[in-house]
């Protein structure tokens, strides 16, 4: 047995705020979800002017992100399994609308344990990546010294 760390709305909260402030710094129109271990919406803002099509995509990134341990650009970069060699070719068509393998999707790691992911879009990739990072980095601070946060771009758990 052991202990597992749960996500809650709070901490959602204190995210998506965060990565609002990073895209109006931007100045980029994002949509921003946080989903729980399994996948599950747990927040989702979109900003004025965000793309239509946003939500679907920030959803879907999460869920990849969360699902696969993975910052997402990491399945397309060269070498990367979701490349025409790599073990995952094709894992995005496997579940139709849900699985992303481009850049806007981080885990949501705590002292070693994925407990959620981020998904990010709206603007370019640099912007889609800032803003990430940046929820990452408030969830660090909201949380303290007492637990440990992964808050780089390219996270593989």
């Amino acid at each position: 047995m052991r202990s597992v760390l749960k996500l809650e709305i709070e901490e959602a909260k204190v995210m998506i705020a965060a990565g609002i402030q990073a895209a109006v710094e931007a100045k980029a129109a994002e949509t921003i979800c946080i989903v729980d271990e399994g996948g599950y919406l747990l927040a989702l803002e979109r900003m004025n002017g965000a793309r239509n099509t946003s939500p679907e995509l920030a959803m879907a990134k999460a869920f990849t992100a969360s699902g696969h341990r993975r910052s997402t650009h990491l399945f397309n970069q060269p070498g990367g399994p979701a490349t025409i060699h790599g073990e995952a070719f094709g894992i995005h068509a496997m579940m139709p609308g849900k699985f992303a393998i481009f850049v806007g999707g981080f885990p949501i790691v705590v002292n070693g344990q994925v407990i959620g992911g981020v998904g990010v879009s709206g603007g370019v990739g640099e912007d889609d990546i800032a803003v990430g990072v940046a929820t990452l980095r408030a969830l660090q601070q909201h949380l303290g010294d007492r637990f440990e946060v992964l808050t780089d771009a390219d996270i593989k758990k």
